[in-house]
């Protein structure tokens, strides 16, 4: 990978995590407002499948669009981007939902497929490998040029993205 272009390092992948609960838990807060207000102002029952199944789409909605756009908020705090296929396009829907679905696993799995990005040689966790995607650095200058253009897949060294 070029300088521009190198892999998110962990604690700045973790630090984005961090910053992107945040953002979720506040997202998920208000979003939980709108069944209880059509419901006129009943409580929801715990553990009721339709609100469950509602704040999983909230949450999708949220990261698969900025997924889509190259980064979440957290990703743009800690100049981190996403990137998909050979690094040269932002992530498709199709990608995004695998990742989601990836992160469930890796969140489910206490945290180890996270742990796998520190073993990867492009510092991919197991839902960058599984949607194809990969948490890079964004370049130090905020102005696209040749050099800092992502390299195409053959210049990668692990064959497998």
């Amino acid at each position: 990978m070029t300088e521009a272009y190198r892999p998110a390092p962990f604690g700045r992948r973790l630090l984005a995590l961090l910053y992107d609960s945040i953002a979720v838990l506040t997202l998920l807060y208000f979003a939980g407002f709108i069944p209880v207000i059509a419901a006129g102002g009943q409580a929801i029952e715990p553990g009721n499948p339709l609100f469950t199944v509602y704040l999983s789409a909230v949450l999708y909605g949220y990261f698969a669009v900025c997924w889509t756009r190259g980064s979440t908020l957290g990703m743009q705090a800690w100049k981190l981007a996403i990137v998909a296929g050979d690094g040269s396009r932002r992530p498709h829907w199709r990608e995004a939902l695998l990742r989601f679905l990836g992160a469930g696993v890796v969140l489910g799995s206490a945290g180890a497929g996270y742990i796998a990005a520190l073993f990867d040689a492009n510092g991919r966790a197991w839902h960058d490998r599984w949607s194809r995607t990969q948490l890079i650095r964004r370049p130090l200058s905020g102005r696209a040029s040749a050099e800092s253009t992502p390299p195409p897949a053959a210049a990668r060294s692990d064959p497998a993205h």
